[in-house]
């Protein structure tokens, strides 16, 4: 099997193979190095690189295969890394110069988990500075580049795990995601990437931006590859005081394709705010085909949908200044001058105006749990339009002006503010760049959620489909 061949397998597949021994991981893993080397002039995926370190890792798991030590499907699969995600030994920057030469002396709860699968860590990926920002640019270490069209966002904030996951540079990456940081990337490259519910995944060893609305996950180029990575990744951590002790289920055993008479809400208000003629097409289209499978798609209101974003950057703004403020207060200057305005903001808020939101925070997770009660999922557009231009900070979206950063987030937010589970899956195209399908359900049950995205993505092709870089 090529190189390209190799890159492009899913992780499932690929796990297949090597359980087989019929492809072994330090073919894998030397098949994505060179891919990374081909792209990463172009794509600026990474900030750091252990390539050394990953192929002694192959080697250590092709030992363990060989002498019938297999430790499961993630075991020799290429992962990288959201540069939040402590790793010991290998520098963690956030995004920021500030912490350029910081180097973690233990591994958080993702990367000791994935160690204990076997995964091998391919590097620690780009984003925005801090994970403060939709648009996948970086001032410190250059912007990420769309692998669709370089000359395109990759969104944000884990715009590096959005390009490497896409272009094969890995076969599974980490995100944050605090107001749409997994999805926005996911559905702006093509990819699949869940949210999952808020205390799923432990955030120990994760760097913080806002401490409520912070959410961990998987990315990749198929559903069956996120529900891999979130068995491992799941689970009670009690380093972790917002982890919950909740049963983990077998994500990749649900997936069985059968969504018949599964209610499906569609919002309203999700059309009320402006969107791209041919995304929203593209998004209807894939309420059709779910109800072909089975489902039953109707029409539901959300009428607290217009108040995310208010009461949701009211929260980020605080919580972030209250954990930036003496770094910011003490080299401020060396901040991203976008990412230092909007926490310079955030010192501005009061006290009470906290309060107030995180009341209206408690109000929005009511209506959404009854909207919850009536159908199972609620399901949408992603973004209301494909990846913009590099640069752009304001968009024409069916004929309105709007800020980009609003934009890209307007179909995220929510789902940060009930903490319950969101997954984007690839739905289509509009001028060779991807567009995104959202679902997303109750608490704790990504089962669900995963299996309808898997569902649809088995009686579609645009998974498949590759960028041509």
């Amino acid at each position: 099997m090529d190189t390209a061949e190799l890159c492009f397998l899913s992780a499932d597949r690929m796990s297949q193979l090597i359980a087989a021994k019929e492809v072994s991981p330090v073919e894998v893993v030397q098949a994505h190095l060179e891919r990374i080397e081909a792209t990463e002039p172009v794509l600026n995926s990474f900030i750091t690189r252990p390539g050394d370190e990953a192929l002694e890792a192959a080697r250590q798991a092709e030992s363990e295969i060989q002498s019938g030590r297999y430790r499961g499907p993630l075991h020799g699969i290429p992962v990288g890394l959201k540069d939040l995600y402590y790793v010991k030994g290998v520098r963690n920057t956030s995004g920021s110069r500030i912490y350029d030469s910081f180097v973690p002396d233990y591994d958080g709860a993702a990367a000791a988990r994935l160690k204990e699968a076997g995964a091998i860590l391919m590097g620690k990926l780009n984003l925005h500075q801090f994970a403060f920002g939709p648009t996948g640019l970086n001032a410190d270490y250059g912007d990420m580049h769309n692998p669709w069209d370089p000359t395109r966002l990759t969104g944000g904030s884990s715009g590096g795990s959005g390009s490497a996951a896409a272009a094969g540079q890995c076969a599974i990456t980490l995100g944050t995601d605090t107001g749409g940081s997994i999805r926005i990337p996911s559905a702006l490259c093509g990819l699949a990437g869940i949210k999952p519910t808020y205390g799923r995944v432990s955030r120990y060893g994760l760097a913080p931006l806002s401490w409520s609305l912070d959410h961990p996950g998987p990315m990749a180029r198929t559903v069956e590859d996120c529900a891999l990575a979130l068995k491992v990744l799941a689970g009670y951590d009690p380093k972790d005081p917002a982890s919950a002790n909740e049963p983990v289920p077998d994500y990749r055993a649900a997936l069985t394709g059968d969504i018949r008479g599964l209610r499906i809400g569609v919002p309203k208000e999700y059309f009320e705010v402006p969107l791209d003629p041919q995304v929203r097409g593209a998004v209807m289209d894939a309420l059709e085909v779910l109800r072909d499978l089975g489902a039953q798609v109707k029409e539901v209101s959300w009428p607290m949908f217009h108040d995310s974003a208010a009461i949701s950057t009211t929260i980020i703004y605080a919580e972030a200044a209250a954990h930036h403020r003496d770094l910011l207060l003490s080299r401020g200057r060396e901040y991203d001058p976008s990412v230092r305005w909007r926490l310079e903001v955030g010192l501005f808020i009061s006290g009470a105006d906290y309060l107030r939101a995180l009341r209206g925070r408690a109000i929005y997770a009511h209506k959404a749990k009854e909207l919850l009660r009536d159908v199972d999922l609620l399901a949408g557009p992603m973004e209301p339009v494909v990846a913009p231009t590099i640069g752009a900070e304001n968009l024409q979206v069916d004929g309105t002006a709007v800020g980009a950063i609003g934009a890209l987030t307007q179909y995220a937010r929510p789902f940060n503010l009930t903490g319950y589970p969101a997954l984007t899956v690839p739905c289509g195209f509009s001028g060779g760049l991807p567009i995104g399908l959202q679902l997303a359900g109750r608490p704790f049950d990504e089962a669900t959620v995963l299996n309808a995205g898997y569902s649809y993505q088995q009686a579609t092709d645009w998974h498949t489909r590759r960028p041509p870089l």
